[in-house]
Order: structure tokens, then sequence, then C-alpha cells
């Protein structure tokens, strides 16, 4: 089947089976390998991309679903060399040790900051519960989440 769709800005026109993962049409078809598959069975929250403006695992979304879709993945959400802010503070809070989940953690947390501009530590720990860490103890990532908000409010960007 045909499935068209934006992808970090850009069209994507393309051939997959009906049953093609929207996970593996971005990492297999598309290149896009930011995205991750952690365990096959929607537990972990590695493959987390935003899917018209909602945080989604592309693990449980069929390619076919997203025809027309407009698709945000890791690699999308810096601008040129300039991180996000979310981005950014993961990376100054040391929000992450073997950088497996980081790409869902940072999806999710910037859907999480789109919803809560302003979130509490139970707010943030409630919208990271899908996205599984199996090295840290979660307490950079939070700090990491509270410092992206502050950087966004900062800025008056209060969208993700």
């Amino acid at each position: 089947m045909k499935v068209e769709l934006t992808v970090n800005g850009k069209t994507q026109s393309m051939q997959c089976e009906d049953r093609t993962l929207l996970v593996d049409l971005l990492r297999e078809q598309i290149g896009l390998t930011g995205t991750h598959v952690g365990c096959d069975t929607s537990q972990c929250g590695c493959c987390t991309v935003h899917l018209d403006g909602q945080a989604v695992k592309s693990c449980t979304v069929l390619a076919a679903q997203a025809d027309g879709s407009t698709i945000t993945t890791i690699e999308g959400l810096a601008h040129g060399d300039a991180l996000h802010p979310v981005q950014q503070a993961f990376s100054a809070c040391h929000g992450l040790q073997c950088g497996y989940c980081t790409p869902g953690m940072i999806m999710a947390s910037t859907d999480l900051l789109r919803r809560h501009p302003d979130p509490t530590d139970e707010q943030i720990r409630e919208g990271l519960a899908g996205n599984l860490c199996r090295c840290t103890g979660y307490v950079n990532i939070v700090a990491a989440v509270k410092q992206a908000a502050s950087l966004m409010r900062a800025a008056g960007n209060k969208s993700a």
C-alpha cells in the first residue's frame, strides 16, 4: 500500500506492507534510527514519536493508520545545531546513562510540557510512566523535565 506522511517537515511517500509498523517505516524505510525499539510489547516507550502533535508509541501504530499524518521524531526536534530545550536539559541534567530510552523520554517529555508547561514532580512521573529507563533512578530525568519547563517558559515557548 502507498503511505504519505510528513516526517520532520518533509513529505514522504512510500510503499509498505499493510502490516508495517510506524516504527519500522521510520527506521527501515526513512532511515530515522533515533526512534528505538526496546521491547516489542509497547511497554518501554523507546519508540515514542509525535503523531499529529500527540506522543504515541510508534510500535503500536500501523504505518497505514498514520497515512496523511504529521510525524515528529527525535531527529526533528532540534533546529539545525540548536537543540530543543528538552534535549538541552537532558544533557545538562544528566537525564540519561546508556541513552537507549532517551529519544522516547524526550519525545514524551515534550508532549508532557505542551500539556503542562509548569509540571509538578507528580505530573512528570505520571506523564513519563509509559517510558521505562533501565539505567537511572529517574531523579535526573525529572530534574531535566523541570529545567526544560523553566527554559521554555523563559523563552515564552509553551508548545513543544
